[in-house]
């Protein structure tokens, strides 16, 4: 959280990882529910699901003064899965579209430099089975790639593995030439 005042009014940003709209939605209503005697409870998000959703409301404050500017921070920092609320409590005196756009930008950045920000890519996993001979090639291989995996030792060696998205290609490439396409992927 962070807090700060403007000319009498107080803006306090409040900030929490989401992995659905739904817990975007359900965060928004837990800050309004805990500050509904604030002026505004301005939200703004951006959550990687299908589809990939970005949101934002100005929450009374003049059109684009407040949300847009929030929506733009996540956006310039290339932030996902995350919601932003930000409160304010009104102080007497107008700061204006170009004071509100400022205050709601210095509201969002705030919060999000006190935040931890995890950075989380995209993974593909999937199952390679092979017989015992070749379980040593699969293996040096998975660790090259620094695949994350667990391996089950049976009738033949079965690899749950886990590798980036952006990797997961190659490494299939790799695996099916490496062991002259005798491996079974699922």
């Amino acid at each position: 959280m962070t807090r700060f005042t403007v000319r009498g009014s107080e803006f306090i940003g409040h900030v929490a990882p989401v992995e659905t709209v739904a817990a975007a939605e359900a965060f928004v209503d837990d800050v309004r529910t805990e500050y509904a005697d604030a002026t505004h409870n301005v939200p703004a998000y951006r959550v990687r699901s299908d589809p990939f959703r970005e949101y934002s409301s100005d929450d009374g404050e003049p059109s684009g003064s407040a949300g847009k500017p929030m929506l733009s921070v996540l956006r310039g920092r290339e932030l996902e899965n995350v919601c932003v609320v930000v409160t304010r409590y009104f102080g007497g005196t107008k700061l204006g579209v170009g004071g509100l756009v400022r205050a709601y930008s210095t509201a969002t950045k705030g919060v999000l430099d006190a935040a931890e920000i995890v950075e989380k890519r995209p993974r593909t996993r999937f199952e390679a089975v092979v017989e015992y001979g070749d379980s040593g090639t699969v293996r040096g291989i998975l660790e090259s790639e620094g695949a994350e995996f667990d391996a089950e030792y049976g009738e033949r060696v079965v690899f749950d593995v886990s590798v980036p998205t952006t990797d997961a290609a190659g490494v299939l490439d790799r695996l099916r030439s490496a062991t002259s396409g005798r491996i079974e992927l699922r």
